[in-house]
């Protein structure tokens, strides 16, 4: 049997055993505040670094006055230490001196309370409290081995158990043996709300340990106080060294004594934490005992701790295996309360070590994301967001953009007749998804010096000044984390971007667009600044040292965004803002000039050109309940002699020279539509060239089949028969860049293919209108060219090609070909351009790493 360790919270030598970073591993081993440290820490660190100078208090009298005032004692009973653990192997000896040699201890206990009887020459005799008691003192037999004077310490609550003691018990027994001494271990009490604090009563033969480290989540700073009588606090100073307390701890332990707002917080929270966890691990089959500590003693008979401890290691989670508390065994285990998203995780994987049949719920794990944040507004957060969307895309993955608020005076109007943020709607290209109003679920728009029109999920709400928002927040944050979780439930990696900066020290206390959002999603962060600005990497730096450690603990790396130069000159710059920050710089994206990208206030999809004007081309694109890849119409939108409308009715075919049928995501629901509406007839009747891309190419032929189930849940399609078609659904889908020709006029075409039909010709009238470069067709159509369909979309972002529609359809109108083009389109190729730039700027496989 391997030796377990002594205490909990040794992740660096199981990161090690196991090749991962520290930071990877989950640690429910090491009883710290799930809440994570105080917001001020890292400022009054900063601030206490300017005295490091200069040696610290010797014995730390100004935390010492502070916390003597807060318990109500006076500052000669009080003494601090190096950790309460400094404090806690120094009693003894003093014990030892008054002429103890044995300690009593009721175990299970704290390992460290026998090793430090034992180091000062004490022998320890135990008191075994039993589990069917839920580990209760047995008070009788305690006072029964106190005949002859001890030491007796008692943790309160107990660790592991995390049992409570009733505290005039404890000042009656030491009242009844003034000659024994009593050690009352307080390291957890902070978290019990209410409790009656034994370091406030003043008793010659009682010592109170007050452990900050695990109630402030610092424990790599070392910082406990003692609460006894000053002769005791004396005789304890004596065996301490000045300068036990270093100067940052001291400081620290002050701010962290003053802060009452941190305190109630904290046992609010894991009061619930506690309970909840409680439960679900309950609801394993674990044994759960009752306890008031931020941790819980657990038994499990099969698997035993040493099973579950192995088996949970693999997913990188730590346990603290209890088998070497005396009156313990192998199936008894200890795990920290920690925040819902990580205890969720635990109970996810406990329930698949147990095989547990239960559904699941918030332990089923949210969709990977990463997101852009910036240091400064317009530092290419939006830009950089289509690039990873795009390259995300390409490495064929199905992933959605987010911006949880985004503020612009332009708004696009989705099919719906909703608003969102054009950047998002360029994000949502890059995807090659339809705008959704979740990818933005709030848009502000600005009206006034201090207020804006409020935009919720596409719908304006009110206008707002700014304090009436920040009031509304709280509220809305419940509608954007709706929106984020139904978004991205149907997508396999997210992209999200922030707003402004995560440094915005006005803003964070209502944030809900940078690292609250971050939280929420699970989101990794990476942070990006633009350099040709100046001073990117002292705000790199800045940046990270006005967060708080939570937030910090999301960022994963740095991104230097448009720079012009050597990228080699960078790199004492670089690994500086490493070794300062801890955080890695993923890549150096240089300045990008003529994109070919859409400014966003010039996105625009499914907006009906006003009516009349001198367009001499009218194209009607068909409105599907589901129409998809919307950017098969936006090049012909910019066309100077085209008149690009939208039917939603039959009345809107008429005068049409072309019609469009586009994507569908659902071709037999559309296909309903399309006849529910009268649309089909009126399309059928016109004698207008009619084309179908993709979804619209299978609902020119004549049959359509779905025996795998994969769009019509088994219903029937009717289609409109105007070329001899046969598709059948398919599970995979074809999902690819295609290189094509336009068979009959030898054009090149690029574009992309994304579909589950499989199309074949029946007997009949139709020749093939498109072929992949390797020979496979991929479009049909009748021999007069009025009819013809395509899977390729994209197949009109090629300007030639557009032309020489264009212009076919002016000679058959009777008007002269224009010959030359008149619009430069390829949307496609600058967001392939853009992620092409990007992909080799970035380092792709850490940033797939962090996704996991």
């Amino acid at each position: 049997m391997a030796t377990l360790p002594a205490h909990g919270g040794n992740i660096r030598s199981m990161a090690s055993a196991l090749g991962c970073a520290p930071e990877e591993i989950l640690d429910f081993s090491a009883n710290i505040n799930p809440l994570g440290p105080p917001a001020w820490l890292r400022p009054v660190v900063a601030r206490a670094l300017a005295g490091t100078a200069h040696y610290p208090e010797p014995r730390a009298e100004g935390l010492r006055r502070i916390a003597a005032t807060r318990m109500g004692v006076a500052p000669e009973n009080v003494v601090a230490g190096n950790g309460s653990s400094e404090l806690l192997y120094a009693l003894p000896r003093v014990c030892a001196a008054r002429g103890l040699g044995r300690a009593v201890l009721p175990v299970p206990c704290y390992g460290d309370y026998a090793r430090a009887c034992e180091a000062a020459g004490l022998s320890c005799e135990t008191l075994t409290l039993h589990p069917e008691t839920g580990f209760a003192m047995e008070w009788s037999k305690l006072e029964e081995m106190l005949s002859k004077p001890a030491l007796v310490i008692l943790g309160q609550p107990g660790n592991p158990a995390g049992t409570l003691l009733e505290p005039q018990r404890i000042l009656d027994l030491a009242a009844r043996h003034p000659k024994s001494f009593f050690l009352i271990d307080e390291a957890f009490a902070d978290f019990v709300p209410q409790l009656s604090r034994l370091g406030a009563t003043v008793r010659p033969n009682l010592f109170v340990l007050h452990s900050l480290t695990k109630f402030y989540a610092v424990p790599g700073l070392r910082l406990g106080l003692g609460y006894g009588s000053g002769e005791v606090c004396a005789a304890l100073a004596a065996l301490l060294p000045d300068w036990s307390v270093n100067a940052l701890a001291q400081a620290v332990g002050v701010d962290a004594l003053r802060d009452d707002a941190y305190a109630r917080q904290t046992m609010d929270a894991v009061k619930a934490l506690r309970s909840d966890l409680a439960a679900a691990l309950t609801g394993l089959g674990v044994r759960v005992f009752p306890g008031s500590a931020n941790y819980l003693l657990c038994r499990s008979e099969n698997p035993d701790a040493f099973a579950l401890q192995e088996k949970l290691a693999k997913s990188r989670i730590l346990i603290r295996n209890c088998a070497n508390y005396e009156g313990l065994d192998a199936r008894y285990f200890r795990v920290a309360v920690r925040g819902v998203e990580e205890n969720g995780r635990l109970v996810q994987a406990l329930s698949e070590i147990f095989e547990s049949a239960k559904p699941r719920s918030r332990s089923v794990r949210k969709t990977p994301a990463i997101m852009l944040q910036g240091l400064s507004s317009n530092a290419g957060k939006s830009v950089l967001t289509a690039a990873l969307c795009r390259i995300i895309l390409q490495d064929g993955l199905c992933v959605a953009p987010f911006k949880a608020q985004n503020m612009s005076l332009n708004s696009f109007v989705t099919r719906g007749g909703g608003e969102m943020g054009r950047a998002q709607v360029l994000q949502a290209q890059a995807c090659r998804l339809e705008p959704d109003v979740r990818m933005n679920p709030v848009l502000l728009k600005p009206n006034s010096e201090t207020g804006s029109q409020v935009i919720v999920l596409g719908k304006p709400v009110g206008n707002m000044s700014v304090g009436q928002y920040i009031r509304y927040k709280p509220q809305i944050f419940e509608t954007i984390t709706r929106a984020y979780d139904e978004l991205s439930a149907s997508a396999q990696l997210m992209v999200l971007e922030g707003a402004g900066s995560p440094a915005e020290v006005n803003l964070k206390s209502h944030d809900v667009v940078n690292m609250r959002m971050a939280r929420h999603a699970g989101a990794r962060v990476l942070l990006a600044g633009d350099i040709d600005r100046g001073g990117v990497f002292a705000s790199f730096v800045g940046t990270m040292e006005v967060m708080e450690e939570w937030e910090r603990a999301l960022v994963a790396g740095f991104i230097v965004n448009r720079f012009r130069g050597r990228q080699d000159l960078l790199g004492d710059a670089i690994d500086y803002v490493r070794r300062f920050t801890g955080i890695e710089t993923l890549g150096v994206v240089p300045f990008l000039q003529n994109l070919g990208l859409p400014e966003e206030d010039s996105v625009s999809f499914k907006e009906a050109r006003p009516q009349g004007g001198n367009a001499e081309l009218r194209i009607v694109a068909v409105d599907l309940p589901h129409i998809s890849n919307f950017t098969d119409l936006d090049a012909l939108g910019l066309e100077p002699d085209v008149d690009l409308r939208i039917a939603r009715a039959p009345h809107d075919l008429a005068g049409a020279d072309a019609i469009i049928l586009p994507g569908s995501r659902n071709v037999f629901a559309d296909l309903d539509y399309l006849w529910s509406s009268g649309l089909a007839q009126a399309v059928l009747a016109s004698r207008a060239e009619i084309v179908g891309v993709c979804g619209g190419l299978q609902m020119l032929g004549a049959g359509i089949a779905d025996p795998a189930c994969v769009e019509s849940g088994g219903a029937s399609a009717r289609p409109l028969g105007l070329l001899p078609l046969a598709t059948e659904m398919a599970v995979d889908k074809v999902l690819c860049q295609a290189r094509c020709v336009f068979l009959p006029s030898g054009e090149e075409v690029c574009g992309y293919e994304i579909h589950h039909g499989h199309t074949h010709v029946l007997d009949g009238q139709t020749t093939p209108v498109m072929a992949r470069t390797d020979g496979t067709v991929i479009g049909w159509g009748r021999e007069d060219a009025m009819v013809w369909g395509t899977y390729l979309h994209g197949v009109f972002d090629a300007d030639g090609f557009r032309r020489s529609f264009l212009d076919r359809l002016r000679v058959r109108k009777g008007l002269a070909p224009l010959n030359t083009v008149q619009v430069a389109y390829d949307l496609e190729a600058a967001l392939d351009r853009l992620a092409l730039v990007v992909r080799k700027s970035l380092d792709m496989e850490r940033i797939y790493r962090l996704l996991d």
